[in-house]
């Protein structure tokens, strides 16, 4: 793909199947996550077990990074997206059982963490095969680590910010109108849809890497990628900071119970101003410095939560700090710069089943805190400590560093070194 416009990326072979099948995928996680949130709050009472139930299954994701990663390469992209898929439908109509324990919820949930954590690697490192035209390049191809694969990138993070706008708006009234369980279940068909599309618009591709998928194959994958002290901190800014505003996020259902569903809006419209802005209204030689500011925009509007701002005012607040996530395009690229093309899908899959698995263990903080104290205070303290965790970051990648690690001097070179 030479020419980075929205038009060449529907008009390359299979990007628009990806695109759409991974559309229904995340309608159904957002519809499904406010609902068994929402669920859950009401059985328990719980600021923490709400927080735990809607992003609980991010902390199994380390289990998969752990010892299954190793699949997102050396298995075919098109049955394993539509199997997970399926896996996700079979769990979710199981969390729609009248009378299910609680205990049993948790389980279903962290069963759900574990199949997810190979879709990311899969999923990104499909894409950035699409986009590159070559599946044995990947991530090394100059043209889709530094162009295709970041526009298509932002194309699916601007997808999933519209999704979730319209995803939480839909489940909020399908919660009110029906109640969590049936809303559930609307879920599981939007995953059903989801299979559908995969393997209908999907052609059949062998995996990027030739072997099993093994325990020992995934160790020596993630001992490589972490041996490079560049990626070590771009994975940790891919991590760490997104992780903690996300335990803020997690506690919107107890900060406002009955308007969650404006809050989860807002956040997913800031994230899809982040995502145009950074993928396709920024020039290149900007988007390298501005992945720290961003960072820091992430946190700073969660600060002003210690005043306990009113709906109206926190709907805007939410909103600003959102458009932060936009730095994670930025810190993909870099890593992808510094990512051998065998091990792209492997890269991304770390990335995706790290950062979530940071998500899911921030979202049980925030809600201990907020038990302890107040969800607005628990915020803010998720604020506070996301803010820190990005200075002490970037100020730590520059030391030694000749192009300024986290902040750059200068755009990226590219190399697989450590």
């Amino acid at each position: 793909m030479t020419s980075h416009t929205y038009r060449a990326l529907f008009r390359t072979p299979e990007f628009t199947p990806l695109f759409l099948s991974s559309s229904a995928h995340t309608a159904a996680q957002t519809v499904a996550g406010l609902a068994l949130g929402t669920l859950v709050f009401r059985v328990t009472d719980s600021p923490l077990l709400s927080a735990v139930s809607m992003f609980g299954p991010s902390l199994a994701q380390v289990l998969g990074a752990t010892f299954f990663l190793s699949a997102a390469d050396r298995l075919p992209p098109r049955a394993t997206m539509a199997g997970l898929s399926l896996a996700f439908a079979a769990a979710t109509a199981l969390l729609a059982v009248p009378g299910l324990p609680v205990w049993a919820l948790f389980a279903v949930v962290l069963a759900q963490g574990v199949i997810a954590s190979v879709g990311g690697g899969v999923r990104w490192g499909l894409l950035n095969e699409i986009l590159t035209g070559d599946g044995k390049d990947g991530g090394n191809g100059q043209d889709g680590a530094n162009g295709g694969y970041l526009l298509g990138r932002s194309v699916f993070n601007m997808m999933s910010g519209i999704t979730q706008i319209t995803g939480y708006a839909a489940g909020g009234v399908l919660v009110a109108l029906l109640s969590p369980r049936p809303t559930l279940l609307l879920a599981t068909a939007l995953y059903l849809v989801a299979a559908a599309g995969a393997v209908r618009g999907l052609t059949p591709r062998p995996p990027r890497a030739s072997g099993r998928p093994s325990v020992s194959a995934t160790w020596r994958a993630n001992a490589e990628l972490w041996s490079s002290r560049p990626r070590r901190h771009v994975y940790l800014a891919l991590w760490v900071p997104n992780g903690l505003v996300v335990g803020c996020e997690s506690l919107y259902v107890s900060y406002t119970p009955h308007a969650a569903g404006t809050l989860f809006a807002c956040a997913a419209l800031g994230m899809l101003a982040g995502d145009v802005t950074v993928g396709r209204l920024l020039p290149p030689r900007l988007r390298p410095r501005l992945g720290v500011p961003l960072l820091a925009l992430l946190a700073l509007p969660y600060l002003a939560f210690a005043l306990r701002p009113p709906l109206p005012v926190a709907a805007v607040l939410v909103a600003v700090a959102s458009v932060g996530f936009g730095a994670s395009l930025v810190q993909q690229q870099r890593l992808m710069a510094l990512t051998p093309g065998e091990l792209a899908g492997h890269a991304l899959g770390l990335h995706s089943a790290g950062m979530l698995t940071t998500q899911g263990a921030a979202a049980a903080l925030a809600g201990t805190v907020a038990q302890l104290t107040t969800p607005a205070t628990a915020m803010t303290a998720m604020a506070a400590a996301s803010l820190a965790a990005t200075l002490a970051l970037t100020a730590a990648s520059r030391r030694g560093a000749r192009d300024g690690g986290l902040l750059p001097r200068s755009a990226p070179a590219r190399t697989t070194a450590g």
